[in-house]
Formats: C-alpha cells, sequence, structure tokens
C-alpha cells in the first residue's frame, strides 16, 4: 500500500470541531489557508477487510470564511483603527471541506478504485493541500476508456478525465446561453471519434457542421469519418465548400406506413371514411407504380372525387381528404428517394444533422423519424455497435408540462430502453426547466456550465441526486468554460476548465467589431475619419447644467 509521503509538507489548518464521513470543519492560518475549491488531504483510518489500514482522504473546500471576535460590525472607525495598530484584530480563518473518497488501498495500477469512507475523520488531525500527482491518479481511467475534455479549476497541470463507461447510464449538458455548453460538447465528440465511436447528432442550429476541419480550417485525422446531412429545404449559414461532405437527407413518401401517414396530415382513428379514400388513392399509384409525392396523391383524391362510377359518398370524401393531404406539404422533407438509416449509422461515423434553417413542424418529424430508424436497427441488430445520440436543444424535441411532439415518445424510449441495446443519450440543452423532467432524471451523468436562472437550477438538483446544494450554489459562478461534473462519468463530483478543441467550432458567435469593421470598409467610410469623430465625442457636445 502506497501513501502519501507528508513529513516535507506543512500543514495548511487542522480539524476542529465535529469531523464527518462526508465532511470536516478545519481551522488555519490567516495567511496560509487554502482558497474554495482546493483540494485537500487527511489521513484517516478505513477498514480493509476485517483490518484497519491508513488512508489519504481527498477532500475539497466547499467554504472559506475569514472571522475576528475583536473586530465586530458595531465598532466605530477609531476603535478599529486603533485594535489594527495594537495588533490584537485577532482574525482567524476556518473553512468546510466535502470529501471527495480516497483510493482503496486494493486498486490495481493504472485503474483505482476510489470509495466513499464509511469512518469519520478525527479532529486535530493536519490537513495538507494534495499534491499534483494525487490527483492525476485519483482521477485517471484506464486509456480505452478515458475521455480528456479537461483540467481541473484549480490545478490547470491536472487533466479531468470522464469514463466513456458511464455514458451508458446517459448524460446530459446543460448551461445557459453563452457558458460554452457546444464548445464542451465538440470536446466530448473529438473525444468519441478517437475512441472510433458512432456518433448522430441532432443538430438545429448547425453548431457542428465544421467538425470535419481542425480549429484553423485544415482538415483533421478523422474528417473522412464525418458527414453532414442537410434537407434541401434547410438553409445553413455555412456553405457546402465551408463543410465538406454534405449529403441530402430526405425521406421516401412511399416509406411511410399508413398509420404514421394519417397522423401526419391529422386524421383521426375514427375518419374511417377518409382513411377508405386516402386508401384508395394510394391503392391507384401503387398499381400504377408511381413513387409518390404530396401532389401525385392530392391528383389521385381529385380523380376519386371525378369519377362518376364513385358513390357520391366516396366522392365527397375525397373532396374533404384534399384538405387534410395538404398538410404534407408543409413538412417539406419527402422526396422520391429517401436515404436509408445505413447511410446514417456506420461504425466510426459522426453523421451530424443539419436541420438549421427549418421550421419546427419539419425539424420535429425529421428527428422522430431518424431516431425511430435509429432505434429499430439498433435493437434489431441490423447496426451492432454502440451509438451515442447527441440531441442539442433538446427542451425542444422534449419538452416538460402538456406540450406533445413527435420526437418525444421515441427520445423517451431510447431514455429509458436504449442502454439496453447500446444506444446512449446525451441531451444538451440551456432550459433544462423545460426538459420532460422523466427524460432528465434519466441521465444519470450530467455537466453543468454556468446557470443562473433558479428554475432551472432547481430543475437540474432535482433530477440529479449527486448535485449538492452546495455544488447548485456555485453555479452562478463559474466562468465560460467551467463545469461540473457528476454522475457515473466520473469517480466524484469534479469541477473542470474545458481544454482547448481541435475541431472548427460551428456555434460560436460572431465577432461584432470586425464585422462592423468589414461593413464600413464595404461601405467607404474613412477610418480616419471615425477616429477623430470619437476623439471629439470626449470632447464636445451639450451639457447639463445640472
Amino acid at each position: 500500500m502506497v501513501l502519501l509521503d507528508l513529513s516535507a509538507e506543512a500543514p495548511v489548518g487542522y480539524i476542529v470541531d465535529e469531523g464527518k464521513s462526508t465532511e470536516f470543519i478545519f481551522a488555519s492560518d490567516r495567511k496560509r489557508y487554502p482558497p474554495k475549491f482546493e483540494y485537500l488531504t487527511v489521513r484517516s483510518e478505513e477498514f480493509v477487510g476485517d483490518k484497519l489500514e491508513p488512508v489519504d482522504v481527498l477532500a475539497q473546500v466547499q467554504r472559506i470564511s475569514t472571522l475576528s471576535l475583536a473586530l465586530r460590525r458595531d465598532l466605530d472607525i477609531e476603535a478599529i483603527h486603533r485594535i489594527k495598530e495594537a495588533g490584537i484584530d485577532d482574525v482567524k480563518a476556518w473553512g468546510i471541506a466535502r470529501v471527495l473518497g480516497y483510493i482503496s488501498p486494493t486498486s490495481k495500477s493504472g485503474n483505482p478504485r476510489v470509495l466513499l469512507p464509511r469512518r469519520a475523520v478525527v479532529p486535530g488531525q493536519p490537513i495538507y493541500v494534495a499534491p499534483d500527482h494525487f490527483l492525476k491518479k485519483f482521477y485517471e481511467y484506464p486509456a480505452a476508456e478515458a475521455l480528456y475534455i479537461g483540467n481541473l479549476i484549480t490545478r490547470p497541470k491536472v487533466p479531468a478525465h470522464i469514463s466513456i463507461n458511464g455514458f451508458r447510464r446517459h448524460l446530459a449538458i446543460l448551461a445557459q446561453t453563452g457558458a460554452g455548453k457546444s464548445y464542451l460538447t465538440g470536446v466530448l465528440i473529438e473525444e468519441l471519434m478517437a475512441h472510433g465511436a458512432t456518433v448522430l447528432i441532432i443538430d438545429p442550429h448547425a453548431d457542428y457542421v465544421l467538425l470535419s476541419q481542425t480549429a484553423e480550417g485544415g482538415k483533421h485525422e478523422f474528417s473522412n469519418r464525418v458527414t453532414v446531412f442537410q434537407n434541401p429545404e434547410s438553409t445553413s449559414r455555412y456553405s457546402q465548400k465551408d463543410i465538406g461532405q454534405v449529403e441530402s437527407y430526405t425521406v421516401k413518401l412511399t416509406d411511410v406506413p399508413f398509420d404514421e401517414l394519417c397522423s401526419i396530415c391529422s386524421i383521426g382513428k375514427g375518419y374511417t371514411n377518409i382513411q377508405d379514400v386516402l386508401q384508395r388513392a394510394l391503392d391507384r399509384l401503387n398499381k400504377r407504380g408511381v413513387v409518390y409525392l404530396a401532389e401525385d396523391i392530392e391528383n389521385a383524391l381529385k380523380e376519386i372525387a371525378q369519377d362518376e362510377e364513385m358513390e357520391k359518398r366516396i366522392q365527397q370524401s375525397a373532396r374533404k381528404t384534399i384538405k387534410y393531404i395538404r398538410k404534407l406539404h408543409r413538412l417539406r422533407v419527402f422526396s422520391r428517394s429517401g436515404v436509408p438509416i445505413e447511410n446514417i449509422l456506420k461504425p466510426c461515423q459522426t453523421s451530424v444533422i443539419d436541420l438549421s434553417g427549418l421550421e419546427s413542424q419539419s425539424t420535429d418529424y425529421i428527428v422522430s423519424r431518424l431516431l425511430n430508424d435509429s432505434f429499430n436497427a439498433v435493437t434489431s441488430r441490423t447496426f451492432d455497435y454502440p451509438v451515442f445520440l447527441v440531441v442539442e436543444e433538446a427542451h425542444n424535441f422534449i419538452p416538460a408540462g402538456e406540450e406533445r411532439n413527435r420526437s418525444l415518445p421515441v427520445i423517451r424510449r431510447i431514455a429509458g430502453e436504449g442502454r439496453k441495446f447500446g444506444i446512449f443519450l446525451i441531451v444538451i440543452s440551456q432550459r433544462p426547466g423545460k426538459i420532460h423532467a422523466d427524460t432528465l432524471s434519466q441521465c444519470n451523468s450530467q455537466i453543468v456550465l454556468k446557470i443562473t436562472n433558479p428554475s432551472d437550477q432547481t430543475a437540474i438538483a432535482t433530477s440529479s441526486e449527486r448535485l449538492s446544494e452546495e455544488l447548485t450554489n456555485d453555479l452562478p459562478g463559474l466562468n465560460v468554460g467551467e463545469a461540473v461534473i457528476v454522475g457515473e462519468v466520473t469517480r466524484s463530483p469534479v469541477m473542470i476548465k474545458v481544454r482547448t478543441r481541435r475541431t472548427r467550432e460551428g456555434g460560436a458567435d460572431i465577432d461584432v467589431v470586425a464585422r462592423l469593421r468589414k461593413a464600413r470598409k464595404a461601405a467607404g467610410i474613412d477610418q480616419r475619419l471615425v477616429a477623430e469623430r470619437r476623439q471629439e465625442t470626449k470632447t464636445k457636445g451639450r451639457f447639463s447644467e445640472v
């Protein structure tokens, strides 16, 4: 068993008051106290078999305070000055540290087993700043399992890995707009690609269409394994030249089952006459060997309505059915040829479904159709490899409350059953409070970046048993690109700074200053004149006398 050699290190404090197996209070020197989020170690004892063995317990500073009994708030400034001059201000530092665990003495090298203590730490024990090498061992995973996504916030030299095995219980990435969730997701996808994963990305705003490029705009080693699928009606902000490998995504209307076609057209189960005449129209087209579109169905219905050999009842039903069929035109996803799921789910391929510019009804239908096909392919073993399903803007596809859409049932089914077959869900949203609560609670791991909205914080805390109240309270104080990770993907809750991406980001905010500079140049505005006018504004103008 290897323990830390603390003989050369000076303690930064001592455990005081009450020590627990989950947290402890410590007193520290006013000049050397550890900052919030710093990692600490303390020697303790745990049972290994039936014998007590010494272990090094890792903890993280949750709260730090300074206190002076002499410098009370009711003193006036002169009294405070005299106390300071006399050197009797009596300032003390103390804090609360949350216990993260200890490395089991029986752990094998390279695959540490982290356990939570069952015995309380003892008051009077010295505490030390945890060395980097101990933190690296605590958070490391075997290379075949490890995804490198960043470094510890307080230790930039210590890499933070998450476990790919943790995805078997699904993952949620949650943050407010601008906190860096899409950037983090890009990092995660890079790591999954490096491990040969099949990744399917639902991308409503073209945030991931540039994954085939390096951050500098060149081609990276996995670029030939990235394909972007666009519907012809999509108005992506990037051209095909920018994106690279682009294929069209459409649904062959003749492949749509009759029940699904009725559902799309809002033809209820009780509309038997409407269903009957629609089936007659489809039968006519099939007998002619027509690979039909919506307008072909409409024309077939017009033929029936004008067919004098038909009963009046059927003719009238045909006329009524036309208005239902016209709903197919609103879903601009159908064509005479479709994209088979085999083109989208391939070993080691990342498929980006670019939905940018499409109306919500179209995106909802595409997602429901695509995910149903994917789920069926995986559960039937037609595709026998793990699939990592990334759903960006998830609150639009799995909404909370009474709102229902086509995507919700299949995503809920994947959340509940997908892990048994090897399809793993990665839910991404800036509004966790608007995500279906049952689906969010199925994500046993969460990566949470900055969130200030109280209702969203509550939704996160409710869905995750592992996100403590203290960690929830820390979310508003995170900087852009900083995150808290909890759940199956990590050995213990960890706070990280996301690493730099290797691939090009598609969802970054525009550079407003650069765009305005370009606009002035296009308009022929003299740059020197703009600078002089800015200088004049500092010295001239009409000022109020008040």
